[in-house]
């Protein structure tokens, strides 16, 4: 008799854990459609709709060296990119700790816009979910246990939207028309392999300085200080994204691995590191 009691007290106690997780997950999923659905509402008109080569004359040398390698004559201007991704999250906060994550993504060109989706896998049947986001001038982080318990939650501050701003120009990388000068990236020369890079929306401001390789493709980003939160303060750090795996997507070479790091003052932090699975785009018409 005993048994079968224990045995009825398992399967509520499985079916409360399995209508907890259902009910995290579609509570996740309405929050995401509502940030996706805030980027659709202010998306732009983009003119020109292809790109005209001529426009890259005047840009530093390395710069029109990039175009040229990535974009040819004509080229339909991106709108909107959607992807998807796996690899590694570093969750530690003094020694490494990695742990496996997949995302979905979506990003639009005007007004500069994206939501990151991700599930980090902390143990078997145990995510993190994530949100990190740039939507409509606000830079948004969220984190919540199995969607239902909140881990982190930074919207509304000019760092955070400084930060997912220069998210945004360094992922530009996957969908290169949104560089050009047209769609209000401005360009100033450094040397002969570096240049930075200026957007601006709204009341924010971001540069960052693009290196490229011999071929002429992005090899990596940095910024000066962009800020991060470490003891539960946000602190500026210099900050470097690095990419390789060049392949050509929608007519255009895009990168489809890298990693991200901090500049530490006792050497690199890497805390992601993934690849393109799958990239889509809508392009201006």
């Amino acid at each position: 008799m005993w048994l079968k009691a224990v045995l009825l007290v398992v399967v509520a106690l499985l079916v409360v854990v399995a209508g907890a997780i259902a009910y995290g997950a579609s509570r996740w999923k309405t929050g995401t459609n509502e940030l996706r659905a805030k980027l659709e509402a202010v998306r732009l008109p983009i003119s020109p709709t292809t790109y005209d080569a001529r426009e890259i004359e005047n840009l530093p040398s390395p710069v029109r060296r990039y175009f040229r390698a990535v974009l040819k004559d004509g080229q339909p201007i991106v709108s909107a990119a959607r992807l998807t991704h796996e690899g590694q999250f570093n969750m530690g906060e003094t020694r490494a700790k990695w742990s496996r994550f997949t995302s979905s993504q979506v990003a639009f060109t005007r007004r500069p816009g994206f939501d990151w989706d991700g599930r980090i896998a902390m143990a078997p049947g145990l995510n993190v979910f994530v949100h990190d986001a740039y939507v409509a001038g606000e830079g948004v982080l969220r984190a919540e246990l199995l969607g239902l318990v909140t881990i982190a939650d930074i919207r509304g501050t000019p760092e955070a939207a400084q930060g997912e701003l220069m998210r945004f120009l360094a992922e530009a990388a996957w969908y290169p028309t949104a560089l050009l000068p047209s769609q209000g990236v401005r360009w100033e020369s450094i040397d002969d392999m570096s240049a930075r890079a200026t957007i601006t929306d709204g009341a924010t401001t971001v540069s960052l300085d693009f290196r490229f390789d011999a071929e002429g493709l992005i090899s990596g980003v940095r910024a000066a200080a962009r800020h991060r939160t470490a003891n539960g303060a946000l602190v500026a750090t210099p900050w470097q994204g690095r990419f390789w795996g060049h392949e050509v997507r929608g007519g255009m070479r895009i990168p489809l691995e890298g990693e991200v790091a901090w500049e530490l003052s006792e050497g690199l932090w890497p805390y992601w590191r993934g690849r393109v699975t799958e990239v889509a785009y809508d392009f201006a018409r």
